[in-house]
């Protein structure tokens, strides 16, 4: 069975920096996309990032790119998204995603991904 569990997540303060983690069990992801995703209260689940199997390419959503930074270990079958220069607005859970039914491509913006975490909440304070 497939698990995906973020860690990483808690209450910084606006400007500062975060890295979250995201340990796959249960089957290795090295050759598929994976991603983040943010859902803030009352809003809709949004796209933040995503890497390429093998690293191969990242994409990453206006608003968080210059600021962050997503990679990979497939050694470790983990993901990871570092972020710096954090803003109140992005308060959110943070949700890792796996697995793309078509592999890469524009789709990987959207939440179209077979396997979810449980998300890890940020909290920026002003």
């Amino acid at each position: 069975q497939v698990h995906l569990v973020e860690s990483g997540g808690g209450l910084v303060q606006a400007g500062g920096s975060l890295r979250l983690s995201c340990a796959a069990s249960g089957r290795s992801f090295s050759t598929n996309a994976m991603g983040w995703f943010r859902q803030a209260p009352g809003k809709e689940r949004e796209f933040v990032a995503a890497i390429a199997g093998r690293s191969v390419n990242t994409v990453y959503a206006d608003s968080v790119k210059g600021r962050s930074t997503i990679s990979r270990d497939d050694a470790k079958n983990t993901v990871y998204l570092h972020m710096n220069s954090l803003k109140p607005e992005e308060t959110a859970v943070y949700y890792c995603a796996a697995e793309t039914p078509r592999g890469w491509g524009p789709w990987v913006h959207t939440p179209a991904h077979n396997y979810w975490g449980q998300g890890t909440q940020v909290t920026v304070t002003s």
